[in-house]
């Protein structure tokens, strides 16, 4: 039995200090999962190592840890319908004992509820009535006899399982409570052995309404904290038991699976099976520690196409792992019981048997493993008639066939009934992991996941080390380096900013990415819509023909054509108006935001540390914005002085003409100016017909990509004319960082010293949890699962020119941190 080792009992600690080192180091965070290393330092470290059996109701999960254990503890019976979940955990000699958790009188109502469903009775909600369970009873027992027994088909075994819990819901109501679980111990039953309470727990009737058994046992197997954990069936009647299983086999605390497959017996895994191996491998916690069991193998032994497909379905979606098995829980059981038996109590009739082969009219029943027995003996091919002459005569009960075959063979026969049942195999194998392979492998794979984090901090840490080793430390070393890499900066500097306003140029032509730009723009075409839309609604006649008398003095009367002519004046001059001033809106609001993005860039913040000034940056944008502003004016004025023009339509064959003609009829019936002012309207809409598609080719195609035009010709020069006067500023750079490095390097220095501390101080962290956690594994035999060490020759080495180490920033001159870049060489 492999023990936690004295050297592994600081293991928690020792991994959670890798785990806040790595915290405190943001550039690897992200490259690594700390779940999936929680979850294996949980199962490493857990006082318990929970193993669940799971599978399909019938799949024989009970007899098989029956078999295991060589002990009949857990309820067998096929088709066996309840949710009761059974935990059989290590127990000393005198301390075996057993709990006993009831479902309660809801949840027993709600099983009978599904059961009475799917066998298609009258619905059982009161089943504590005389006359329902009656009923009840009946059409169970009329079900099992046109089946032909209660073991020949689902639906026998469910109206028998139905039958089970109405006795046990009558056998046990003092104990049951109407919603809560109620839970006793064996001494309240005045239990005296854990022979007896099991007897109990494992009757039909009372395992039907329990909801838990917690056995305490004394077997070798389930010592070093192994918890045998029996699961209701993944295909159970009632859901949420079927849901208890999944979330079982989801939980954290479940550290192995045993999955009992049927196809054995039925020739194919269900649809419920195939979703039990998916959520086994969504569940870190178990990784491959799965053992397949394809139980009732006996089965195949009789049929030919079932062997076949069996084989089929191994190769083809097992045959990559290595714990697959192939049982008969029944056989191999029992057959490890009647070991013990003798002629005189008839080879466990008398005492294994005794319960089952009571009949209801005297008659002996015969036990599902008589019947089997015989079965295995005369048609399962697997005795060599050279050492077992065996025949079942037909004149003979199945009972006195057993007998006589096992008096005339012996314990030759049913050791060769063992061996082909496959427990044993099963049984060496699964005691070998527990007790010699699971605590290396949970600590094997502990070590795994720790492998890349400790390689991801072991050449952190050596590349910042180098790094900060290589850092001058002396004033005027510091000094000269930052005054060589001046110019650099400063060219660097003037290309980044370049750079950013070519970036907000082809923001503005891409037309959906610079929101503030948007918003203008938005702003700009409101505002001659709503313009045109005044101006159209309080144009006026009268004032219209005033001005146009006004300018020919000898006249006393003005045609439609002057009144037209004016107002095509005063829309134009008037949206002009509009136009220029939303326009230069546009400019001023973009410039603003373009000058604060210019003061949160980084090129900014290291033009004034190189300078102690912007480099003329923002005055340039200044006069910039000016300039632009007056060419945007110009280019309003130009676009509306446009709109004076009729367009084409006017006088062609459309509704412009139209309209026109019926105005000209209108205002030619006299020659004052009453008769234009009744055809007020009738021009108001000329002028919208005219006016409207104007305006809207302008704020929907034209002057857009006039503004977009005139930022370019006016940004883009600028910026490559300030980048190269940010270039000729250098000795102004050097004369003010003279003024400034002697402190600087100072800082820098004491900087640099500090994280040397700091990094020195976690290599020592790292190489203090390493060795712990190496010795730990050293002491389970887990050589060849070393972690990564820091050693003083890794630190005296130089980074080979090969390796892909990307420049550190210890921070600017006003003492602002960042953290040290991980180098990208494989250093381990």
């Amino acid at each position: 039995m492999t023990q936690m080792p004295l050297q592994c009992q600081s293991l928690p600690d020792q991994v959670d200090s890798l785990l806040q080192l790595l915290h405190h180091e943001p550039s690897l965070r992200t490259q690594q999962d700390i779940t999936v290393i929680q979850s294996s330092l949980k199962k490493a470290i857990a006082p318990k190592f929970q193993i669940v059996f799971a599978g399909a109701f019938s799949a024989g999960k009970s007899m098989l840890i029956n078999a295991l254990l060589e002990r009949e503890l857990l309820y067998s019976a096929e088709g066996h319908a309840t949710g009761t979940e059974c935990y059989v955990e290590y127990a000393e000699p005198d301390q075996e004992r057993v709990v006993l958790t009831f479902l309660s009188e809801a949840e027993i109502r709600e099983q009978a509820q599904a059961l009475c469903q799917r066998l298609g009775l009258t619905a059982a909600i009161a089943i504590d009535q005389p006359e329902v369970m009656g009923l009840l009873h009946q059409g169970c027992q009329a079900i099992i006899q046109q089946e032909g027994g209660e073991s020949k088909s689902e639906r026998a075994k469910q109206a028998k399982a139905l039958i089970l819990l109405m006795e046990g819901f009558m056998a046990n109501r003092d104990r049951l409570h109407p919603t809560n679980h109620a839970t006793y111990s064996m001494e309240q039953f005045n239990f005296s052995s854990l022979k007896e309470a099991a007897s109990f727990a494992r009757r039909g009737s009372n395992s039907s309404v329990l909801r838990r058994i917690e056995y305490y046992c004394h077997h070798p197997l389930l010592q070093d904290g192994n918890v045998l954990v029996d699961m209701p069936g993944i295909d159970a009647p009632v859901k949420k038991d079927a849901e208890l299983t999944y979330r079982k086999i989801e939980d954290s605390d479940t550290s192995a699976v045993v999955c009992v497959l049927k196809p054995a017996a039925a020739g194919d895994m269900t649809t419920e099976e195939t979703e039990l191996l998916e959520k086994m491998r969504s569940n870190i916690g178990i990784r491959d520690r799965v053992f397949y069991v394809f139980n009732r193998i006996d089965e195949t032994w009789y049929n030919s196409q079932l062997r076949q497909r069996l084989d089929d379905l191994v190769y083809a979606q097992f045959q990559d792992s290595s714990r697959v098995y192939k049982t008969s829980g029944l056989l191999g059981f029992y057959g490890s019981q009647i070991k013990q038996t003798r002629v005189g109590d008839r080879f466990g009739l008398d005492s294994v048997f005794a319960e089952s082969i009571k009949g209801l009219d005297g008659q002996e029943e015969t036990p599902q493993f008589v019947n089997e027995f015989n079965r295995y003996c005369a048609n399962s091919g697997k005795l060599a008639s050279s050492r077992f002459r065996i025949s079942v005569n037909s004149y003979e009960t199945p009972n006195e066939n057993y007998v006589r075959i096992l008096q005339e063979s012996g314990a030759p026969l049913v050791e060769q009934l063992i061996q082909d049942s496959g427990i044993e195999e099963f049984r060496t194998a699964i005691t070998r992991y527990l007790t010699e392979e699971k605590r290396p492998q949970l600590f094997a794979n502990l070590a795994d996941d720790l492998q890349p984090l400790c390689i991801n901090l072991r050449n952190h840490y050596l590349a910042a080390r180098r790094e900060l080793d290589s850092q001058p430390r002396a004033i005027d070393a510091m000094k000269a380096r930052e005054l060589e890499h001046l110019g650099h900066e400063l060219k660097q500097i003037g290309a980044d900013f370049s750079q950013a306003i070519a970036q907000e140029v082809n923001a503005i032509a891409g037309d959906v990415t610079n929101a503030t730009f948007e918003a203008a723009f938005i702003r700009l075409k409101a505002r001659m819509v709503s313009r045109l839309d005044e101006l159209l609604n309080t144009f006026s006649v009268a004032d219209a023909y005033s001005r146009a008398t006004l300018s020919h003095p000898r006249n006393a009367t003005a045609p439609l054509m002057a009144i037209l002519v004016e107002a095509f004046y005063y829309l134009a001059n008037e949206l002009e108006t509009v136009l220029v001033e939303a326009s230069q809106a546009v400019v001023v609001a973009f410039f603003q935001y373009l000058t604060e993005q210019v003061r949160k860039s980084d090129y900014y913040r290291k033009l004034y540390r190189l300078l102690g000034n912007d480099g003329g940056i923002e005055a340039q944008l200044k006069h910039l914005e000016a300039q632009v502003r007056h060419a945007i004016a110009n280019q309003a004025r130009i676009e509306c002085d446009r709109y004076v023009r009729e367009t084409p339509q006017f006088f062609g064959d459309s509704p412009f003409f139209f309209q026109l003609r019926q105005t000209l009829q209108q205002t030619s019936q006299g020659y004052d100016c009453e008769s234009m002012a009744e055809a007020e309207p009738a021009i108001r809409q000329l002028l919208k017909l005219d006016f409207e598609p104007k305006v809207s080719a302008t704020i929907r195609r034209n002057f857009r990509q006039t503004l977009n035009q005139t930022l370019k010709t006016h940004l883009l020069p600028m910026a490559e004319q300030q980048a190269d006067a940010i270039f000729q500023q250098y000795d102004h750079a050097r004369a003010y960082l003279e003024q400034t490095l002697e402190k600087e390097a100072e800082e820098k220095i004491l900087r640099n010293q500090r994280l040397l501390t700091e990094v020195d101080h976690n290599i020592a962290t790292y190489n203090q949890a390493v060795e712990a956690i190496n010795s730990c594994l050293q002491a389970m035999q887990l050589r060849d699962r070393q972690l990564p060490f820091i050693s003083t020759p890794d630190l005296d080495q130089t980074v080979p020119a090969a390796y892909n180490s990307e420049t550190f920033d210890f921070g600017s001159s006003n003492g602002t941190q960042t953290s040290v870049t991980e180098t990208n060489a494989n250093l381990a």
